[in-house]
């Protein structure tokens, strides 16, 4: 079995490392048939877009060795499709100079450290391409003006100048930004100086640094930087053979891609390029075939498939490749949401926290299975997801938190009919919930439901904790631990109490049992019980008691040396519950 390679980014490793390979190099070939002179694909993340930019500078790259020998990559495509694609594109493999930039170092904490690591990230491109320093294609002003950007300011030196006040910035600070938004398209000419050959440009997550501007509070810093790094090396460069970009999300042009006619954008919705970004049905069952997990893959088509490209519906690559790793010689392991730990997910935590009724039953509805429907556009920022309701759908559409089911037109609105994709994401969305609801209830002030308890109230206690339970999600209504695990936390914090869960009490475990600090006091019982008809909910709280009474709870706690013990039987019902003090005379159930 070949190894299987897990965070691996970089083509040639997968050839080195004798690892399995998902043949996408018909990329390529599609990229020049169809693609633009600059191409942006938005997929999800970890759908593959890095690795797919790495194998298209290896097949284009004109590279040189240490002693200024081309090196032949030819080999890294050996037995793989694009072999096969004819001698005119076979003929442009390693015929350009590449420039290759990754944004994703960008996502620092405020502007100044987000452009010190851009700048770093296309210095890093002028070393690898100085060797263009030692040739006399290039006239001294042209040499001067790349040593400038490849030297740069020092960052002491830049430190030094960086603050005037609060978000502003010295003359000096504001130069050295302006010098290196123009600093692609002056590593492009030199290198075509050098090469006599236009250049090819990748640049990877180019909206990560957006993104993180939007949360951290300089959006509109970094947004002015990305433009005009953006005109100026893909509008404005005549050295520029073909470019191609990548992101997750596809930013409106107006605010980043002004102007640029050439530009194609390939989104989740285009039917080209379908299947180049995520592994299909075949690929993935060769996949686990090939690792002895057949007998899987009904699992893993209910937790990693479901996304749609265009017309093609392709699995999550990173949670198969990541199952596959997690399962050879345990295929019985369960299946687990890897996707959900490669990132903070803050998009959803942040739909869910700010949630009202409607986008909670629509909340609902998805985690259920079900489907909602609403108006679709791309042209979007970041600025503008908080906007309204469509831009935040918009953004879990874009960015792989929906599946399209279907679409229709009405009135030059387009509106897709969405759903969850898979059991992965849906996790993530029931996670996220439990996170919120919990965090919900320890900021609630709980005093006035510990009063009622201490007092005996038990209409209160039913009063109170029904209207806590008009703000969960109706998903969770069915599941007992859900409502175990909702009183448990509402009742943590009684003074001088403490909060116990299924301990041993009598002949059995009472669900919850608050026990006092001082063993005068009454040691308090709780027994649940869940109905999914309010018609029922008394029966319920019967059952309540007969339990606490044949199991000899409150014989148990009495055994333990404690005073006293007051029982308390309470019945749930979807977002409503009755509660009652257990008499043994009550126990008729």
């Amino acid at each position: 079995m070949k190894k299987i390679g897990i965070g691996y980014e970089f083509f040639k490793d997968f050839t080195k490392e004798k690892m399995y390979y998902v043949d996408k190099t018909m990329l390529i070939k599609e990229l020049l048939d169809k693609g633009g002179k600059t191409t942006l694909f938005t997929r999800p993340r970890r759908f593959g877009k890095t690795l797919a930019l790495s194998m298209i500078r290896t097949f284009f790259e004109l590279e040189y060795d240490r002693n200024g020998n081309a090196v032949d990559n030819s080999r890294y495509f050996e037995g793989m499709k694009i072999m096969d694609a004819g001698d005119e594109i076979l003929g442009m493999m390693g015929q350009y100079p590449v420039i290759n930039m990754s944004l994703k170092s960008a996502k620092q904490g405020d502007f100044y450290g987000a452009f010190i690591r851009l700048r770093e990230e296309i210095i890093g491109e002028f070393s690898r391409h100085s060797y263009v320093l030692k040739s006399d294609k290039l006239p001294d002003e042209a040499k001067e003006k790349f040593r400038e950007l490849l030297n740069g300011l020092s960052i002491w030196n830049a430190k030094e100048m960086r603050f005037v006040g609060k978000n502003e910035w010295n003359e000096g600070f504001k130069q050295e930004c302006a010098k290196y938004t123009a600093a692609i398209k002056t590593l492009s000419e030199c290198l075509k100086l050098y090469h006599d050959k236009n250049v090819i440009i990748l640049i990877d997550e180019y909206d990560v640094p957006l993104e993180n501007a939007w949360f951290r509070g300089f959006y509109d810093e970094m947004i002015d930087f990305i433009r005009s790094l953006f005109e100026s090396a893909l509008k404005t460069n005549d050295a520029l053979e073909r470019a191609v970009v990548t992101g997750c999300l596809r930013i409106s042009r107006e605010s980043i891609f002004t102007g640029l006619n050439n530009l194609k954008i390939v989104s989740i919705r285009n039917r080209d390029f379908g299947e180049y970004f995520g592994f299909t049905q075949e690929e993935t069952e060769e996949m686990l075939r090939a690792y002895d997990l057949e007998c899987n893959t009904e699992t893993v088509k209910d937790w990693y498939d479901g996304y749609l490209f265009g017309e093609v519906e392709v699995y999550n690559p990173w949670s198969v490749t990541t199952y596959v790793s997690e399962h050879v010689g345990a295929p019985e392991r369960f299946a687990e949401p890897y996707w959900a730990n490669t990132s903070s997910n803050s998009i959803i935590k942040e739909l869910i926290e700010n949630a009202d009724n409607g986008m909670r039953e629509e909340l609902d509805t998805l985690i259920s299975g079900g489907t909602i429907e609403k108006r679709i556009h791309e042209d979007i920022t970041y600025g503008d997801i908080r906007e309204n309701e469509d831009n935040l759908w918009n953004f879990l559409y874009f960015t792989g938190y929906m599946k399209k089911v279907s679409e229709r037109l009405e009135n030059d609105d387009i509106y897709i009919t969405m759903c969850i994709p898979n059991a992965e994401i849906n996790s993530i969305y029931r996670n996220q919930i439990r996170v919120w609801f919990d965090k919900t209830v320890k900021s609630t002030d709980r005093g006035d439901l510990h009063k009622a308890v201490i007092r005996k109230d038990t209409e209160e206690m039913a009063h109170i904790l029904t209207e806590m339970l008009k703000k969960s999600i109706s998903t969770f209504d069915n599941a007992e631990s859900f409502y175990h695990g909702y009183l448990l936390s509402m009742l943590i914090g009684v003074t001088d109490y403490t909060a116990k869960s299924n301990r041993e009490a009598g002949d059995g475990r009472p669900d919850i049992v608050l026990y006092p600090m001082n063993p005068k006091d009454p040691a308090y019982i709780f027994e649940l019980k869940v109905r999914k008809k309010f018609n029922e909910m008394d029966e319920g709280l019967q059952e309540a008691f007969a339990q606490i009474r044949d199991k000899k709870y409150e014989d148990g706690i009495l055994d333990e040396g404690y005073a006293g013990v007051i029982s308390y039987g309470i019945c749930f019902c979807k977002k409503s519950c009755i509660a009652g003090m257990y008499e043994p005379e009550d126990a008729t159930y």
